[in-house]
């Protein structure tokens, strides 16, 4: 289904692609846009704790219905929700995107450490129970160990065992701030991505979330594993997680997808936009990702690393001003166009 593999479509004066995949989403951080300005990603994670312990199954089916159709509306047709606020929040998770007509893989959280008490499962064995419950119901599941922070070595050999052996996605965060990789090397004597690794979590199903800090060896070992990166850059910004290593990680093969997260912006473009810009500027040369990569970034990608087999196409208005008397549209809409082109 990618983009330079389909037939595009032109009606009148809209242009048919396929929708872009949101890979990470954090739904209900849309409430943080505008708050908590100062400080470090630290101090906003406080912020980002207090907003998830007053959320309900009632303000999840609410909210998240009112941010996945702001997804949709920019060009999203599928989303993959990071879920860590309860069982009860899953389902009222999975009830807002069929109510916003966006396909939604709900990416169970485990949890077993940190964060906070309603983000905890009493064991791993319990964890899984409610992915088995997710899937009885006839939900897309993938698996989610938060992070190395919030999973002890046993749990992520269950939780790797579990998706290799049901063929699930897996997706965690990893190396997104300095002081994870120094706890991880204090506690475990290795990086975040090596012991994933040791424990048996890297496959070709499994996402990375972030890796704005991953050095030389464990991009070895995602490229070696055919794991994927899902970058979200306008959230990296805001939180100041710094630059994923664009180029290094396209040069070992590595698949590289794209995700709202905390949602202080929702628009693919930009998402594809500073994905290249930080290529560039690491580089010093233009055009490090081609445009056709970048869209298979923003679309196939995505729905490789939710385990998506078919989503939803969305129209281009031709008629846009951004759009007016260019070349070549796909070339426009990653260099100068927002969400808005959408219709």
């Amino acid at each position: 289904m990618g983009v330079e593999t389909v037939t595009i479509l032109r009606v009148a004066e809209t242009l048919s692609m396929p929708g872009f995949v949101d890979a990470h989403c954090h739904a209900f951080q849309r409430a943080l846009r505008g708050r908590g300005g100062g400080g470090d990603f630290w101090a906003w994670r406080d912020l980002m704790l207090a907003e998830a312990e007053r959320q309900t199954p009632e303000t999840v089916r609410q909210e998240y219905t009112l941010v996945y159709r702001e997804l949709r509306d920019a060009g999203y047709t599928a989303v993959g929700e990071f879920h860590y606020l309860g069982f009860d929040e899953a389902l009222a998770a999975a009830e807002a995107a069929a109510e916003a007509g966006v396909r939604i893989v709900l990416l169970l959280s485990a949890y077993a450490r940190g964060g906070l008490p309603r983000f905890r499962q009493e064991s791993v064995t319990a964890y899984l129970r409610q992915v088995e419950e997710l899937r009885g119901r006839g939900l897309a599941v993938g698996l989610a160990p938060h992070s190395v922070r919030a999973c002890p070595p046993d749990w992520l050999q269950e939780i790797g065992r579990y998706a290799a052996d049901d063929r699930l996605p897996l997706h965690i965060h990893a190396d997104e701030q300095p002081r994870e990789i120094e706890e991880c090397l204090a506690e475990h004597g290795i990086r975040p991505i090596e012991l994933l690794d040791r424990t048996g979590c890297l496959s070709e199903r499994t996402t990375v979330v972030h890796a704005t800090h991953a050095n030389g060896d464990e991009l070895d070992l995602l490229a070696r594993a055919g794991a994927r990166v899902c970058a979200c850059p306008t959230t990296e910004a805001n939180l100041g997680d710094g630059f994923l290593p664009v180029e290094r990680v396209c040069t070992r093969g590595i698949g590289i997808c794209i995700g709202s997260d905390s949602n202080v912006r929702i628009d693919p473009l930009e998402e594809l936009r500073e994905l290249e810009g930080i290529a560039r500027r690491q580089s010093g040369r233009r055009n490090v990702l081609p445009v056709g990569t970048l869209l298979s970034c923003g679309a196939d990608e995505g729905a490789g690393a939710l385990g998506l087999d078919s989503w939803d196409y969305v129209e281009v208005d031709l008629d846009h001003q951004s759009l007016r008397g260019v070349e070549d549209v796909f070339e426009a809409l990653v260099a100068g166009c927002g969400a808005g082109v959408f219709v």
